[in-house]
C-alpha cells in the first residue's frame, strides 16, 4: 500500500538520538541530517540540513531530562520543518513529560499536559505518536491525530519467557490497576494491589494496604514509569514482608531521577525491566536494570503511519518479532 507522501524522513532531537539510530535501522533509511544546538545565551538553534520539502517527516524526541530544553528542541524542530515546506509533520514522542499533571487536583495548578500538548500542534505537528501515556485522557489534549503504542506486550512477553514458577503481578497503587491486570493476562498471573495516597507534592507517599496475596510467590510490580524510585521500592519491601519469595518490577519509561538508582541498589528488587523510551546513560545501567529497546514497535508503526496501514496491526507484527 503507498500512502500520500513518497519520501520518509526521520529526525531526532538530542535526548534519545540512540533510539532514533534504531529506528531507522528498522525502518532502513539514514537518519535526517539536522544541527540542534544551545547558542552561549542559551537559546536553542535549529537547522535542517536536507531537503524535506513534500517530505513524510517524523521527528523524535522523548520529553526527558532536561525536559523543558527538550521540549523546546521538539517544538523548534517541528516549526522548522513546517517551514522548510514539509508535506507531513509527525511529532514522535516515546516519553511525554509532564504527563502525571494531567487534572486539577488542588487549587490553582495547572494542567500542564495539556498546555505541552497544544503547544506541539501549534509548532506545526499533523499528527502525534506517543508511547504509553500516563493517563490515556492525554490523548484528548491534542488538537491532532494521536496514535498511542504500548510496550507492555514487550516487557509483560520478557517475564513470560523468564518462566517464574508462582508470579503474581503486583500494582503499586490504585491508579495503574488496569495496566497491572492487562500484564497478568499475559503473564496468566493473580493480581494484587497495593492501596497507598501521596504526601504533598513531595513525590513522597505512604502504603495504607495489600490487596490480594502475594505469599509465596514471585512478585512483579508494575508501572507506566519510574521517578525517583521511591514508590516501587517501598511496594517491594511491603510484598517481601508480605511473603513473596522474590521481587521484580517492570516500568515503560525510566525516568530514574534524584535518588533513584541508590534506592534500586539497596532494595530487594531482584530486576528491574524498562525500555529505552528515555535514554539510560551507563552510570544508571546498574546489574539489575535490564533495557528493553522499542525501536521495532515505533519504526514499525511509523512505516504504516507513513503507508496508510492500519496502525493496530503493529502489534501482530511486532508480537511476532519478540516472539523470536
Amino acid at each position: 500500500m503507498a500512502g500520500h507522501y513518497d519520501q520518509l524522513s526521520v529526525f531526532s532531537g538530542n535526548s534519545n538520538i540512540e533510539l532514533t539510530q534504531e529506528i531507522c535501522r528498522y525502518v532502513g533509511i539514514p537518519m535526517g541530517r539536522a544541527d540542534v544546538f544551545k547558542f552561549s545565551n542559551d537559546n536553542t538553534f535549529v537547522r535542517i540540513n536536507e531537503s524535506v520539502r513534500e517530505n513524510d517527516v517524523f521527528v523524535v524526541q522523548s520529553f526527558s531530562d532536561p525536559v523543558n530544553d527538550s521540549i523546546m528542541e521538539m517544538l523548534i524542530m517541528l516549526d522548522t520543518i513546517k517551514r522548510a515546506s514539509a508535506g507531513r509533520v509527525t511529532a514522535v514522542i516515546p516519553y511525554f513529560g509532564y504527563g502525571r499533571t494531567d487534572k486539577k487536583d488542588q487549587p490553582r495548578v495547572p494542567i500542564t499536559a495539556r498546555l505541552v500538548a497544544k503547544l506541539v500542534g501549534v509548532s506545526g505537528a499533523d499528527r502525534a505518536l506517543l508511547l504509553d501515556l500516563h493517563a490515556g485522557q492525554i490523548q484528548g489534549f491534542f488538537d491532532v491525530p494521536v496514535d498511542e503504542m504500548s510496550a507492555m506486550s514487550l516487557t509483560a512477553t520478557y517475564f513470560a519467557q523468564k518462566r517464574l514458577p508462582n508470579p503474581v503481578v503486583v500494582s503499586p497503587d490504585l491508579g495503574n490497576t488496569k495496566r497491572a491486570r492487562n500484564f497478568a493476562e499475559i503473564l496468566n498471573a493473580p493480581l494484587a494491589i497495593i492501596e497507598k495516597r501521596r504526601l504533598g507534592n513531595a513525590d513522597r507517599s505512604e502504603v495504607l494496604n495489600l490487596i490480594g496475596s502475594v505469599e509465596g510467590h514471585q512478585a512483579v510490580l508494575v508501572d507506566d514509569e519510574i521517578d525517583t524510585a521511591g514508590s516501587i521500592t517501598q511496594a517491594a519491601q511491603v510484598c517481601l514482608e508480605s511473603g513473596a519469595t522474590e521481587v521484580y518490577a517492570s516500568a515503560i519509561h525510566p525516568v530514574l531521577s534524584g535518588p533513584a538508582i541508590e534506592r534500586l541498589e539497596a532494595s530487594p528488587i531482584k530486576e528491574l525491566v524498562v525500555t529505552n523510551s528515555i535514554h539510560v546513560p551507563e552510570s544508571k545501567r546498574i546489574p539489575k536494570v535490564t533495557v528493553l529497546s522499542v525501536a521495532a514497535l515505533l519504526g514499525e508503526t511509523i512505516q504504516r503511519i507513513h503507508t496508510g496501514a492500519s496502525v493496530s496491526a503493529t502489534y501482530r507484527t511486532h508480537d511476532a518479532l519478540i516472539a523470536h
